[in-house]
């Protein structure tokens, strides 16, 4: 179920580098973890597209870093601030999985701790580049935790290994090395995204010569189940760079050209 609605700010908590912005759930329904929400921040014209980080009785909670106009315009709310919310969108993760797996780095964390609720606490393995943004850790449970220079793929060989299933998010070269190790791995992708539900055609991606919106065909990919290589995004995922990936996309027809998109997933997307 889609709807829009003007939520209030609750509470704004600061967690190492980033914000957990918690506002009422008002009608919405929280979705499947992996799927985003649009966020349109006061005085900015453009939402923001942010994975859903916790969902609590009553409330959404979204985590994300400050790193533009948009994400310092949402990181700067304050309890009784009213933002444009518009949700779920996309695709999320597959959750009838066995022996899952998370994998996170980064804002990659945003929407795990939904994740692991869902899943009822599965282990979790976490990489961040300093101490700082490692507190975001405390948000997912029975988290391994590595910090810069030891990266999140030198633990996750092993536990692949032994039969653990991944569902990871994080930056792309993060997502490229897990799919290395773990090729039929869940993984929530990024790209450019102004609208979120396929009108705009900012997300669009070459996959396996054809265009496709991520916002509709993602943000989640994985392998098919009849087996063969896992597909991807690969790259910086702008719409001046066409790519192509392995044949498990999605059929459809090719979509219009992009257009310029202004708005980038963070994390606390993802996509």
């Amino acid at each position: 179920m889609r709807r829009s609605e003007r939520l209030r700010v609750l509470a704004n908590e600061a967690i190492g580098p980033y914000a957990l912005v918690r506002v009422e759930r008002g009608g919405l329904d929280p979705g499947v973890p992996g799927q985003f929400f649009m966020l349109e921040a006061p005085g900015r014209p453009l939402p923001r597209p942010m994975g859903l980080c916790q969902a609590p009785a009553g409330e959404l909670a979204f985590l994300l870093e400050a790193v533009g106009p948009g994400t310092r315009a949402l990181a700067a709310t304050e309890p009784g601030d009213e933002l444009n919310v518009y949700g779920p969108l996309g695709n999320g993760y597959r959750l009838e999985v066995e022996r899952p797996l998370l994998v996170g780095g980064g804002i990659g964390v945003a929407p795990l701790p939904y994740l692991s609720q869902r899943l009822g606490a599965p282990p979790a393995l976490l990489g961040f580049r300093s101490d700082w943004y490692a507190e975001a850790a405390a948000l997912v449970p029975n988290a391994e935790v590595v910090v810069e220079p030891i990266l999140v793929t030198e633990p996750l060989a092993d536990l692949v290994r032994d039969g653990h299933k991944v569902m990871a998010c994080g930056p792309e070269p993060m997502l490229e090395a897990v799919r290395a190790i773990a090729p039929d791995a869940q993984l929530a992708w990024e790209a450019p995204m102004a609208c979120g539900y396929g009108a705009c055609y900012g997300c669009s991606v070459e996959i396996d010569g054809v265009l496709q919106r991520l916002c509709i065909a993602g943000p989640v990919l994985e392998a098919p189940k009849n087996g063969g290589t896992h597909g991807s995004p690969v790259g910086p995922l702008l719409h001046t760079s066409r790519r192509r990936a392995t044949s498990w996309a999605p059929a459809g027809p090719s979509p219009a050209p992009p257009v310029h998109a202004t708005s980038r997933p963070n994390r606390g997307e993802r996509g």
